[in-house]
């Protein structure tokens, strides 16, 4: 028995209903990700004595956030989270974000489960490449280590300041330089092709190929931008913000709307500025 024009339409509606619906679901758990790595970006730049320095945000080429990384184990041991990476281009500029994937093993004494958040600060291009290709672990593709804290940080973590990822981690709100040799960063593909609507390579969203309405993003982005800005740019006495130098002027303006500098020479200094 053929069903008739008018059932047949209304099944087709239906399961279109059912896609968008699915759809939206899906943009929803990227936007709430959006929302909570922006918190952890705005609560590190809340008090720089006793956080990420300033010194370092300066010049990093892309940052990796993932909120709420889980971590259990009963000896052997293991930690995983869904986070966010976004790219600085040589004009200062910040790509939208590119969802990944964090996930490592550990081995020692250790039992129970605990949940911290993850910042991952590159000061080269290379690492970040290669995650675009598929995988990074840290450690053996990107030298990594423990990141410095606060404005008056020790070169003690890394003596000559030459990894090429410092990481962080946070818990009962205060940053911590954190170890993460042999943890994997990858491309979370079906994250990426449900926030943008289809398909879509990381290098294609880091280039600037793909872009986005979304306000979470817009938001991280502009968390992102005022955290990663010269120790000049920062308003630290005053209450609003300062008057464009006539470099920002200069740098192009983001698709977002959202202030972007110029990013310094990737070559680090022999000791971290005051």
């Amino acid at each position: 028995m053929r069903a008739s024009p008018s059932r047949a339409w209304a099944a087709l509606l239906a399961a279109s209903a059912c896609l968008s619906t699915a759809t939206l679901h899906a943009q929803g758990r990227e936007e709430a990700k959006l929302i909570t790595a922006t918190e952890v970006i705005t609560e590190l730049q809340a008090s720089r004595d006793q956080q990420v320095p300033q010194w370092l945000l300066d010049r990093a080429h892309g940052l990796v956030v993932v909120p709420d990384v889980v971590k259990v184990g009963f000896w052997l041991g293991g930690r995983h989270g869904k986070g966010i990476m976004v790219v600085r281009d040589e004009a200062g500029r910040f790509s939208n974000p590119v969802f990944v994937n964090l996930s490592g093993g550990s081995f020692g004494p250790q039992i129970g489960a605990q949940s911290s958040d993850v910042v991952l600060v590159f000061t080269t291009r290379k690492g970040i490449q290669g995650i675009a290709d598929g995988k990074v672990t840290l450690g053996a593709d990107a030298s990594v280590a423990a990141g410095p804290v606060g404005r008056q940080a020790s070169a003690a973590t890394d003596a000559a300041f030459k990894a090429e990822v410092y990481s962080y981690s946070r818990s009962k709100g205060l940053f911590a330089g954190i170890a993460l040799d042999g943890s994997a960063i990858t491309i979370d593909d079906k994250s990426n092709a449900a926030f943008y609507g289809r398909k879509v390579e990381a290098a294609e969203i880091m280039q600037g190929a793909v872009t986005t309405n979304s306000n979470g993003a817009q938001r991280f982005l502009a968390a992102v931008t005022a955290s990663t800005a010269p120790a000049g740019a920062d308003a630290a006495a005053a209450p609003t913000a300062p008057a464009a130098t006539s470099a920002e002027m200069q740098a192009p303006s983001n698709a977002s709307g959202v202030k972007t500098y110029p990013l310094e020479p990737e070559a680090p200094p022999a000791t971290p500025p005051e």
